[in-house]
């Protein structure tokens, strides 16, 4: 039997993006495009993503060019340390309701060790490995930090031998361990996670991605969440974790099981 949850609150279902809504940098497909449709006639979505504004709305235009979606969608690039809400009319532009900066919350004397810190890993990882490097390795979004060891620029192939290499030698939750030694060893105030398939998330300590729920009236709000790094190393724990004692949070495998969680799970509890 299935039991449905009298609401008072408006629901609003969060979601990672990469892994989760597509397959990890690559667009969003029309069969998650139509699920997610569906779903934002009957409440609000958004996505809480490690990544910038720009390549979020690059891999999500064709839904955020649906009327429907656009018009019940919230953008939360960099864990929701930054807020954004499409503008009425189809445009890449969108309203920037909040952004935050890392280095005025850690100051640029930490911000500047943690820069240097990484550049001394990333010289000794690919010594110690023989990986894949395509360039763009460090990347500054403002309220947070990603490394990616192969290179955001990386194509396909490239990022499947980096996910194999890494799937037998463990060699990020490696490099994951000496970057919390010298966070802690520095007392730089930031928290490290696994970003995605191929790189890691920096930012100050509290920024992890239940920041985005910050934006929300709680009183106003019923919050859900899907993400498919729920354990305590991938950047989706902590929201995870937060809504898990309500039932609200699930992990995914991937873009096709989050569209049965929308139609068979979600949709039915929220009363659709």
């Amino acid at each position: 039997m299935v039991i449905i949850y009298k609401m008072n609150k408006s629901p609003l279902v969060l979601f990672d993006v990469d892994g989760t809504l597509t397959e990890p940098r690559q667009p969003i497909r029309s069969p998650m495009i139509a699920a997610l449709r569906e779903l934002c006639r009957h409440c609000e979505i958004g996505l809480v993503t490690g990544s910038g504004v720009e390549y979020l709305k690059e891999q999500f235009w064709p839904a955020l060019n649906d009327y429907i979606i656009r018009e019940n969608c919230h953008l939360l690039p960099c864990n929701g340390t930054e807020y954004l809400v499409p503008c009425t009319e189809a445009t890449t532009n969108f309203q920037t309701i909040m952004s935050n900066s890392m280095v005025k919350e850690i100051g640029s004397k930490k911000f500047n060790k943690l820069m240097s810190s990484l550049c001394i890993l990333h010289a000794q990882l690919i010594q110690d490995y023989s990986v894949p490097l395509a360039g763009h390795f460090i990347q500054n979004r403002q309220s947070m930090v990603n490394w990616c060891p192969i290179g955001r620029n990386a194509d396909r192939d490239q990022r499947a031998t980096f996910v194999q290499l890494d799937l037998e030698t463990g060699l990020r939750r490696q490099y994951l361990k000496l970057l919390n030694q010298i966070i802690h060893e520095s007392q730089l105030g930031i928290t490290a996670k696994l970003g995605g398939d191929t790189s890691f998330d920096i930012y100050p300590h509290g920024w992890d991605k239940t920041y985005a729920l910050n934006h929300f009236d709680a009183q106003s709000w019923d919050f859900w969440f899907v993400g498919d790094r729920c354990y305590p190393a991938g950047n989706d724990y902590e929201l995870f974790e937060l809504l898990k004692h309500r039932e609200r949070s699930f992990e995914t495998s991937g873009p096709e099981e989050t569209i049965e969680l929308i139609n068979h799970y979600i949709l039915t509890q929220i009363g659709a």
